[in-house]
């Protein structure tokens, strides 16, 4: 097996335990609940294999839904970012993405956080768009997207730094 398949199983696999057991239990203030499990799709590698890539998106999803009893909900935010992933990475990388030099773990830069905070900002913006699915509620789906949004990439940036590995 490769190695990046091994790794991406695992982080596939911890990811989400994290998530059901600990992140899915954390509701700060009533509107905080943080999704790094996004962080799967966030720092899959850009140059693999791109349909196995949206079916672990879905599968990832999927999953979670399972165990949050969300209805569709996580497994439609996941696949359409895995989906849009490659538009998110022209935005914010421009040319070097189309060299596929990025890895997203290397170190954090103005355009790897921009990549993080637009990606889990559609994320999370789907996920309370379908889960609210009521116009009269824009203004609380752009809240607690934007809330999200920023205590969820706090996460996953203090999550990238926690497994980055030291180059010496």
């Amino acid at each position: 097996m490769n190695s990046n398949l091994i790794l991406n199983i695992f982080r596939f696999l911890v990811l989400i335990a994290l998530q059901v057991l600990v992140f899915n239990n954390i509701k700060l203030f009533g509107y905080l609940d943080p999704f790094p499990y996004v962080l799967f799709i966030i720092l899959y590698p850009v140059n693999s294999n791109k349909s196995l890539f949206i079916f672990m998106s879905f599968l990832l999803g999927l999953t979670l839904d399972m165990f949050s009893d969300t209805g569709g909900i996580h497994a439609t935010a996941c696949l359409i970012l895995a989906y849009i992933r490659p538009s998110i990475f022209k935005f914010s990388f421009g040319l070097s993405y189309e060299y596929q030099t990025i890895k997203i773990a290397e170190k954090i830069s103005s355009e790897r956080i921009s990549f993080i905070v637009i990606a889990v900002f559609i994320h999370h913006f789907i996920i309370y768009m379908l889960e609210l699915l009521r116009f009269g509620l824009i203004l609380d789906i752009f809240l607690r997207t934007l809330l999200n949004t920023i205590f969820t990439t706090l996460i996953c940036i203090l999550t990238i730094f926690l497994i980055k590995p030291n180059r010496r």
